[in-house]
């Protein structure tokens, strides 16, 4: 009852919000509340609210997203003891994405992102077991990173006598602002799982996949973005530079690594990092609008894609080896339609919503040329992205069904879940459009060359071959022989990049704690420190004690020949 309660309010704001941001993008106003609460040194304290478009919008897709993920919680966490508790955190994550949505201030950022990042923690350790407690140390101390930089860049801030971050564009040639800039980027890619953040991503899959569902799609991972986007003006050109060659990077690690994965979630994350990668490129590229529109877009499918995969997950006792599956479609039909609809949506196929981001950002890629190296690794990271998507789909749908134990498989033990699928699946299908109508008043149309306007249907198509290629059993021995099986391993395991954020990092700092701790805690320390304090207070205080004995002895004496002398005198 609570649940469905819930899901109601959240749907009816989400609608709500979603009718404004649309009445505020037709007439261009905006709204900015500033309660000012404490002035101190000519720097005001105060907490800002911003309702604007892009605020109002993102907000009402966060608020449906989990609207449709308390729906789908009521069967999928059904048997789970600590059911209110797990109702409470993500109630309490969806708040803290909304207190970072609307407002511009760093200091109630700051509330939010770290918010976020306590309850992610709470989150992904949630089933209390050994991966989940190594997870979850891995995802908060990776995101602490980029807590102590935006805490940073907010006090760099005070030099500017302000917090809001319209107001750094003001001081763009101020030598204050360059810091600031680097620590907000520095949070923004820890939050979105950059390179060399990366790692934290995948580990975090140790959480319920309802949480996965709403992380994914439209809170955690997607702070990083909504905060490069609103910070993006008071960027300098080497900081861009930097970003973008960063960004595609992490986009051709993920899409490589999807390629080796066997673990249906961690797959599904990776592809979250690669489009992450996309976003932040166009980002540095230098249209909002567009970044704006795929992260929207993104969040619809990447929900769907998540919420079928916990089906499929939930059905299978929690085995999540993408090899055990196959034959899915025959045993669920309804869960691998919506399956499909978000995969090809992830893809780009025509005339899904995937498609209207994704053709319009390759286009754009294309009209504005960056360079050789960025137009050539970015058609291959789309390519990648088809691959692994055709892969997974072999596996699911294709494949003969490797399952051990009987299991009674089938869309009949899931039906309230279905339900909060089939709330996303129609949106997933007819959103692109509407929001490219919505956001774009004119049509966006770039003219180009026919050769530039297929490669996006050529990296497809190639892509598509590529992930056929994948699962033949020719391609699986050439992957161990010993030439490759170095190379294989090395996008297998993200560029070594979770080996490198623990065992990279972790025994050097540990050895010098170590060292530290023998010598010079119970070491020079103790020695010079509560030892020799000790004993020099205890011989300073036994000298006084002397000193004073000596004082009392004096002072007696002298009062007894007073005494004695005044005796004999009278």
């Amino acid at each position: 009852m609570f649940l469905s309660a819930l899901f109601y309010l959240l749907l009816s704001a989400s609608f709500s919000l979603f009718l404004l941001s649309g009445i505020l993008l037709n007439s261009g106003y905006e709204y900015f509340l500033e309660f000012n609460v404490l002035s101190l040194n000519s720097v005001s304290f105060s907490f800002t609210v911003l309702f604007d478009w892009l605020s109002l919008l993102f907000g009402s897709y966060v608020l449906f997203i989990s609207s449709m993920i308390f729906k789908y919680t009521k069967e999928y966490m059904m048997m789970d003891k600590s059911l209110n508790r797990f109702i409470i955190l993500v109630f309490l994550f969806i708040i803290s994405m909304l207190m970072m949505i609307f407002s511009p201030n760093l200091v109630s950022i700051l509330l939010g992102w770290d918010g976020l990042g306590l309850v992610s923690y709470a989150l992904v350790i949630y089933y209390q077991n050994i991966k989940s407690f190594n997870a979850g140390m891995l995802t908060i101390l990776s995101n602490r990173i980029g807590d102590a930089a935006l805490l940073m860049s907010t006090a760099w801030m005070m030099s500017l006598g302000n917090w809001n971050l319209f107001t750094m564009s003001f001081y763009k040639d101020h030598k204050m602002v360059i810091f600031i800039v680097f620590f907000i980027v520095l949070a923004s890619i820890t939050k979105s799982a950059q390179i060399p953040f990366s790692s934290w991503l995948p580990a975090a899959m140790a959480a319920p996949t309802p949480v996965s569902s709403l992380v994914h799609s439209s809170t955690l991972v997607t702070a990083g973005v909504y905060l490069l986007i609103r910070s993006k003006e008071s960027f300098p050109p080497l900081m861009i530079t930097y970003l973008l060659y960063i960004s595609l990077l992490t986009m051709f690690m993920a899409g490589m690594s999807a390629n080796f994965e066997f673990d249906l979630k961690k797959i599904i994350a990776l592809s979250t990092l690669s489009q992450l990668g996309m976003m932040i490129v166009v980002i540095c590229m230098g249209s909002i609008y567009l970044a704006v529109f795929h992260l929207l877009v993104h969040a619809l499918f990447k929900a769907l894609l998540f919420m079928c995969a916990g089906v499929i997950i939930h059905n299978l006792n929690n085995h999540q080896d993408i090899r055990v599956m196959g034959g899915v479609s025959y045993f669920m039909p309804l869960t691998s339609v919506c399956m499909s609809i978000s995969n090809f949506a992830l893809c780009g196929v025509p005339f899904l919503s995937g498609f209207y981001s994704k053709d319009l950002i390759a286009e754009f890629l294309s009209f504005n040329m960056p360079g050789v190296f960025v137009y050539f690794l970015f058609f291959v990271s789309v390519g990648l992205t088809v691959s692994y998507s055709v892969r997974l789909y072999y596996y699911l749908f294709w494949s003969d069904f490797n399952f051990p134990v009987m299991t009674n498989f089938s869309d009949n033990n899931s039906k309230i879940m279905l339900k909060g699928m089939l709330g996303l699946v129609f949106l997933v299908i007819i959103k692109g459009s509407i929001l490219s109508w919505l956001l774009f008043k004119t049509p966006y149309f770039l003219v180009l060359p026919s050769s530039m306007k297929f490669m996006t249907i050529f990296m497809i198509l190639l892509g598509s071959f590529l992930g056929y290629e994948f699962n033949q059993l020719k391609f699986y021995y050439i992957c161990k022989t010993q030439r490759v099986l170095i190379l294989s391993l090395f996008h297998a395991n993200m560029w070594n990049l979770p080996i490198l954020s623990t065992f990279g990092l972790a025994p050097y700092f540990l050895k010098l704690g170590k060292i530290y701790h023998k010598n010079m805690d119970f070491g020079w320390f103790e020695y010079y420190g509560s030892k020799n304090l000790f004993s020099s207070i205890k011989y300073l205080s036994q000298g006084l004690q002397s000193l004073s004995k000596i004082h009392l002895k004096t002072f007696v004496f002298f009062a007894l020949i007073l005494a004695l002398s005044a005796t004999l005198l009278f």
